[in-house]
Parts: structure tokens; C-alpha cells; sequence
């Protein structure tokens, strides 16, 4: 497609087609957090193939293309990220029927990512004059234990340069998340000496030993401060050796968020206390954080506003609703920690994230090109 000769409008009609085989074509890469290498090489031959040179894959498996970024001027962020919550190494999954396609991760974040693919080409070939240096990037490690590497390595290389950063993610054109739910994620293991079911009998159980620290978890009474919101769960338990053996080894994973840095904090020290006052003299209980996501820092207002109005208006142009503003853990978690001004974007309808069901509703994919078009106009000069 010859985009040079074509309006913005005519662009977006005309590379539908285009789009949602691109989204095919993502879905058909693998990409589980912390093994995003397939991907982010589909990416960068992609960005070589349609931006032309300049896209580089950087340590933490971001794929980066500078656009009008000189070695000292200030730059904006867009980015989208590749991995999928699911550990699949294989091809997942892919039906298509009615306008709607079905695949694990197809919506968070794969539509979102080939939406930023499409308009990125649109604005580099039609070498749209901007007033700040952008960084296009498909990220890594947005989810689960991916742990927000990606942007973590974008906020280390680029921080102080910043003037903001932008993400698309989620599952809905209306909504925009403007501050951070922060969390902390832990592996507890406990060891026993165990032993034969019967002849051992007596003998603590590890499995027992997580029993009684989840119970008293559950037990808790989350902190509030103002409108917070606290949570807590524990996502997995595994352990032992057969029915009659006494458990020797068991381990869990157990994560508490907030979106109030205060009652984050309040957490751990009541999770600390806990896990010593259930650790029995005959038992080894050993805690592993195993990721970490900050809440939001101090952040500019002024800087802040400006920026949920510049996204709040795409939404409007873009989706004909009033934006609706919300917290969640996302990459923005990273730069609004730092002081950096940052929202999450959707620029696709769908549902099932996070579930084997997943679906993308094709027909909202122009929609979410135009609201990302019209975000962008505001760093156009």
C-alpha cells in the first residue's frame, strides 16, 4: 500500500485487511513472559520490513524504533506489549467467525500491538513532523512474572528524556488507566522431614504448614486509606509426593495489591509477621519475592491532566463516549513510580483476558486506529 498518497481516513478503511491478518499472524508466535524471543523477532523484521532501518531489539526484548529522536531531545513513549499471560511455547489455538476472532492473548495485547504496528507505519512513511522524538516499541514482560522488564528497561535507558509514555492494552476503547495498583508477588516454600503415612504418623506436613499460613492470610483485614482499594490472593499451591506419604515440600504463590502506596506497605509488614508467627520449630518456611510493581510516585499534575485530557479527547473523537478513568497494573506502573506522566490506552474490543476463551471483536479495530490516530495529533507541529 502506497500510504503517502493517502489521507489518514482512507489509510485506516483501506489497511483493515492488512490488520487483522497481522493479528493472525502475531497469534500464530508465541510470546509467554520471559520467552518473548519468537515475537519480538517477527517484530523487528516487521518494523526493517515496513518503518525501515532504525528498529533495534534491546536486552530486556524490547523492540524499538526512534522516530525523530536525536541524541538530547525530549521523547514520548507508544508501546504495546508482546507476551501473553498464557506459557504456551506453541501456536495457540485460532478460530475466526462473524467478525469475531478467538485465540488466547488476541486481545490483551496482541490486537492492541498490531494496531501500534499499523498507524506507526502511516505516520514514519508519511513522515508526520512531530515537536518531540517518539519511541514506537513492542514491549516484553508486562505480564505475570514478566514483572514490567520491558518498560523497566525502557524507563532505565530513556527516564530523565521522558516527557511521557503511553501503553495500549485492555479491552475497551472507553477507558483509561491514570494511576498505578501496585503489588507484591511472592514464592513460599515450606520443608518438612515427612515420611511414610502411617508409620510416620505425627510428623508435620508441609502441605499442613501452607494450609495454616493461608488460613490465617485469608484472615486479614485489608487497609484503607481515603478510596483505596486493597486485594490479596493466593493463586497456586502445589506439593507432596503421593497419598501416603506426609508431605515434605510445598510452595505457593500469594500476591496483595493496592493502588495506595501506604497500604501496599502495610501488607507486607502484616504478611512478614504472619509468615514468622506460623513457622513451626519443626518446619522451614523460606519466602521468595518474585516480582514487584510499584504504585504511582509523585507525578506532575499539571503534566498528569494534560495527558488524560489529550487521551480522554481521542477517546471521545475516536469512540463517541466520555472516557472513563481508572487504576490497574500495567507497564504505566513503571514511569508514573518515576514521576513520568503516563496512561493506558485500549485501542480494541474484546473479552475472556487472561482465560482460554479470549476474543476480539474485528469490527472495532478502525475505531481503535482512529483513536490511536487522534491521540497522536497532539505531538504533530
Amino acid at each position: 500500500m502506497n500510504t503517502e498518497k493517502l489521507s489518514q481516513e482512507e489509510y485506516i478503511a483501506g489497511v483493515q485487511d492488512e490488520l487483522k491478518q497481522l493479528i493472525r499472524d502475531l497469534c500464530a508466535v508465541p510470546a509467554p513472559s520471559n520467552h518473548e524471543e519468537k515475537r519480538a523477532e517477527f517484530c523487528k523484521r516487521w518494523f526493517d520490513e515496513n518503518l525501515g532501518s532504525g528498529a533495534f531489539v534491546d536486552e530486556a526484548l524490547n523492540v524499538v524504533f526512534p522516530y525523530n529522536v536525536t541524541e538530547d531531545n525530549d521523547v514520548a513513549v507508544l508501546m504495546a506489549h508482546t507476551d501473553t499471560v498464557f506459557p504456551d511455547t506453541e501456536p495457540m489455538p485460532f478460530s475466526e467467525e462473524g467478525g469475531i476472532m478467538r485465540c488466547p492473548g488476541i486481545t490483551d495485547d496482541t490486537s492492541n500491538l498490531a494496531v501500534l504496528m499499523i498507524c506507526a507505519r502511516f505516520i514514519v512513511k508519511n513522515a508526520l513532523p512531530t515537536g518531540t522524538g517518539v519511541l514506537f516499541v513492542a514491549n516484553s514482560g508486562e505480564e505475570g512474572l514478566g514483572n514490567l522488564k520491558g518498560c523497566r528497561a525502557i524507563v532505565g535507558r530513556y527516564g530523565s528524556r521522558m516527557k511521557e509514555l503511553v501503553t495500549l492494552d485492555g479491552s475497551d476503547l472507553d477507558y483509561i488507566v491514570t494511576s498505578a495498583v501496585g503489588s507484591h508477588r511472592y514464592r513460599v516454600s515450606a520443608k518438612t522431614e515427612g515420611g511414610h503415612s502411617f508409620s510416620c504418623f505425627g510428623r508435620r506436613n508441609a502441605i499442613q504448614v501452607l494450609a495454616e499460613l493461608v488460613t490465617e492470610l485469608y484472615k486479614v483485614k485489608v487497609p484503607v486509606v481515603g478510596e483505596s482499594r486493597t486485594t490479596y490472593n493466593v493463586g497456586a499451591i502445589s506439593g507432596g509426593t503421593s497419598v501416603n506419604t506426609i508431605a515434605q515440600d510445598a510452595e505457593m504463590l500469594y500476591e496483595y495489591r493496592s493502588d495506595d502506596r501506604r497500604c501496599l506497605e502495610q501488607m507486607r509488614q502484616t504478611f512478614e509477621a504472619i509468615v514468622k508467627e506460623c513457622t513451626p520449630d519443626d518446619a522451614e518456611v523460606t519466602v521468595e519475592l518474585i516480582g514487584e510493581r510499584p504504585c504511582t510516585g509523585d507525578v506532575d499534575k499539571a503534566a498528569m491532566a494534560d495527558l488524560v485530557e489529550r487521551g480522554s479527547a481521542a477517546v471521545r473523537s475516536a469512540a463517541g463516549k466520555e472516557a472513563i478513568l481508572t487504576s490497574a497494573s500495567t507497564d504505566c506502573n513503571i514511569p508514573l513510580a518515576a514521576g513520568i506522566p503516563a496512561i493506558c490506552l485500549g485501542v480494541a474490543v474484546g473479552g475472556g483476558c487472561h482465560t482460554r476463551e479470549e476474543w476480539l471483536d474485528t469490527e472495532s479495530l478502525a475505531a481503535g486506529c482512529r483513536l490511536f490516530m487522534e491521540f497522536f495529533k497532539y505531538y504533530c507541529v
